[in-house]
Order: structure tokens, then sequence, then C-alpha cells
């Protein structure tokens, strides 16, 4: 193993300042940003009249990254503009690049009118966002979502377009073909891997990782630090906020992602792979499971229509304990509050939460929408029934580390998977980020 030098240390905490927080999770700003083509012209219809003043443009930036949703916003948009042609709509993808740029336009007070908080809606970018309260929209947000993104005070930050319910997403055929159950434990979980690398001889890959698009590597320890440090009744919630965490233990738990890679369950190009490769490798039946919220099942669906996938809760790993899954906020749209296209702003996002609108989305998205009443119909939906009594956890990352620690665990679970760092001393390196940011 090389040691972790001051050098690589140096790097690591410059650009965890840089690059704080966490987009780059679970289909969202992963793989190679696709490139933000402009709508397909569509087939005319009669605008409404217009006030023949000149067009207010509308500035709108998303976290989204997976095509199909992407087409969907922009249809949406386009619908927009037909209803209103007085506002122009300049809908933006950033991918892998968002948040370091929202961070340059926070530090200029000069944000996008209508942007993404893709989670961070309160923490990060709460002074920076209108009080959303007073809209139509805002009484129907679901239980489960209204908390996130209202506070005391009844502030509401953001419309929720879709929320997170992040588990494990399984090739049902290939389970079925090797006569596996879907997992409940984590013990089970690496038995159904071992059955798999070992009946198909190699030929399929239990679980596909990309270092390129480390967010991958980052959300294997958010979601499995869930089931290991929080989800059971004997839980480290309480060391992890008050600063008395065993981080020993951190070391266990990268010592069970290295053991994916020793063990030959993950892909041998784990390092130089990347995510947008991984919905035709999983449709061709190479890829058993996927720690990925679903959004990618249309891309899949392209390359296999008749492959049947199934959706489960993250595997619990203490004994006695139950699955779990993660979520909270996933996909939104905030107004900045010093907009100079307020009203216009608020119509557009009132647009984006008609149901036929929402319901488009979550058919697409594959995640439960923000809001009641919107009836989706996908090939998760059951899944969703299903597990409506599991217990949904917020990410860990965002209430038991302090901000900027997402980007460390994507790099340094990179270095530990490239032999460069070991598990002892990722834990190590975690415990001195999270002293350095707390004390920021």
């Amino acid at each position: 193993m090389k040691k972790w030098t001051q050098g690589t240390l140096f790097l690591l905490l410059v650009s965890s300042v840089l690059v704080a927080g966490c987009s780059s999770r679970t289909g969202q700003a992963g793989g190679e940003a696709p490139k933000t083509e402009p709508p397909a012209k569509t087939e005319a219809a009669k605008p409404a009249p217009s006030t023949g003043g000149a067009k207010s443009k509308l500035s709108v930036y998303s976290t989204v990254n997976d095509p199909p949703v992407q087409t969907i916003y922009r249809e949406i948009g386009e619908a927009f503009k037909k209803e209103n042609p007085d506002i122009d709509v300049e809908l933006q993808f950033p991918g892998t690049e968002y948040e370091n740029l929202l961070k340059v336009k926070m530090a200029a007070n000069d944000l996008p009118d209508v942007f993404d908080t893709h989670g961070w809606a309160q923490i990060r970018y709460g002074k920076y966002l209108a009080d959303l309260r007073g809209e139509a929209w805002a009484s129907q947000m679901t239980d489960t979502i209204k908390n996130v993104v209202t506070d005391k005070d009844g502030k509401v930050y953001a419309l929720v377009i879709s929320e997170a319910k992040d588990g494990i997403v399984y090739n049902a055929d290939l389970l079925k073909q090797y006569s596996i159950q879907p997992p409940k434990t984590y013990d089970e979980l690496m038995a159904a891997a071992e059955k798999i690398k070992t009946e198909s001889k190699g030929d399929v890959t239990p679980f596909y990782f990309s270092g390129i698009d480390n967010w991958m590597i980052g959300s294997y320890l958010d979601i499995f630090s869930t089931s290991a440090f929080i989800s059971a009744p004997k839980n480290d919630a309480e060391a992890l906020m008050n600063n008395t965490f065993d981080w020993n233990k951190w070391a266990d738990l990268s010592q069970k992602l290295l053991d994916l890679q020793k063990k030959g369950y993950l892909n041998k190009d784990a390092l130089t792979a990347k995510y947008s490769d991984m919905p035709k490798l999983f449709a061709n039946g190479k890829v058993a499971f996927a720690l990925s919220g679903p959004s990618f099942a249309d891309e899949v669906s392209k390359v296999n229509t008749n492959l049947k996938m199934g959706y489960i809760p993250v595997p619990s790993m203490v004994a006695g304990d139950t699955p779990n899954f993660s979520g909270g906020e996933r996909n939104t749209m905030g107004i900045f509050k010093d907009t100079k296209r307020m009203e216009e702003s608020k119509k557009l996002v009132a647009f984006f939460a008609k149901k036929e609108n929402m319901t488009k989305i979550a058919n697409s998205t594959k995640l439960p929408p923000g809001l009641k009443g919107v009836e989706a119909n996908h090939n998760f939906s059951a899944f969703y029934k299903e597990f409506e009594n599991i217990r949904v956890f917020p990410y860990f990352d965002r209430v038991y580390l302090p901000n900027g620690m997402w980007d460390v665990m994507c790099k340094q679970g990179t270095e530990l998977l490239a032999d460069r760092i070991t598990p002892q001393q990722f834990a190590q390196n975690m415990k001195q980020e999270v002293e350095r940011l707390r004390k920021k």
C-alpha cells in the first residue's frame, strides 16, 4: 500500500473546500454530462396573445443528468413557453460541474432565477431562496417531504419534484436464474454476490462502480453508513453528533468496500469505468445490483425492453435490525430571492407543479413525487407500495458529517480501491477532515 502523502492530503483539502456537499449521487450528476441540446422542434401550437413587450428570460439550473428525464424537463419548458410567449426559459444541466458553478454564483450573489437545491434547500441555499409558502402547490406537499423543505417559521424553500428513496436496483431475471431471493441483510447480499460470481464463472459482475464518477463509491459508503451506524436501536447517532464517534468503525466499513473488490464482486475496470456505461451492461445481464436510484431504468429499457428490474431497501448490517431507505429532497425547484423576475419564476415553478407534469417526471425518474395526488405508474410503483412502511433516513452525510465531507468520502473511497490508502488510513483521514471542517 502506498502511504497517504502530505501532497495528496493537501490536494484533498483544497478540493474538499471547492467541491463540498452532495449533488452527484445516484445518477443525478454522475457520468459524462450530456450535452444540452436545444429542444426538438415540434408542430407549432397557437400561442397566447403577446403583450408586445420584451421577453423575460428565466435561467433554470437542474442536477438532472439522465437523458430521458432531461427530455421531459425540456418538453415541459416548451409547453410553458407556448402558454407564456413573453417568457423564455433557458434550461441548463451542468452535470458534475453543478456545485462548482453554484458556489461561484453564491459568492457573487448572482444565482439562476430557478435552481435545483439537490438536498441542501435549508442548510446551504436557505438564505438565497425566496419563501414559497404562499404558492398553491405548497399545501399539497407530501408528509414525508414537507418538513425537509419547511423551517420552524413556516418558510417553504422549494418545490420538491422528486423525493429520494435510495435503495438497490436489481436485475430480477438474474436473481431468478440463480435462485436468489432479494437480500434483506448485508450478509445475504454478499452471499448473493458470491453465488452470481461463481455460477456465472465471472460473466456477471455483482456490482458496478465508477472511479471517474466517484459519487457511485460515495453512495455505497453513505447508504451503508446508515445501516452500520444509525438505523439499529443501539446506534452511533449521538456519538457522531457530539464528535465522540469511534472512527475505527469507519475502518470496518471501508474494509467491506475493499472486500467487494478483493472478492471479485466489482467490475475490474471500476477505477476507470463510467456511470454512463452501466445501463447497457445492466440491460445485457452483465450487472446484477446497482447502488443507484432507478432513474436509469429507461436507458436500460432502450436496450432490453423485456428485462425485469426490482428494487429493495438498503439491507441491514447490524444483527436484529431491518432494512431502510436513504432519502430526502432529490430534484427541486427553488427561486433566487433576489431575482428580477420573481412573478415569472413563480409561474414557471407552478407550471412544473401541475399534476400532469409531476406525473410525467415521476414516470421518468421512477421516484416518488413531492406532491400529494400525483398518480405515477411505472415499473417501480409496485415496489414503492410494497415498501411504503420501510423507514426512510436522511442521507448520512447531510446529518452526521459537516458540509464538505461528501467529496472527501468519494475521493478517499476511490483512493482505497486504487490501493493508495488502507481502511485504517481512510478512517484516520475521515476523522481529521471532520474535525477540520467542524471548526469552520
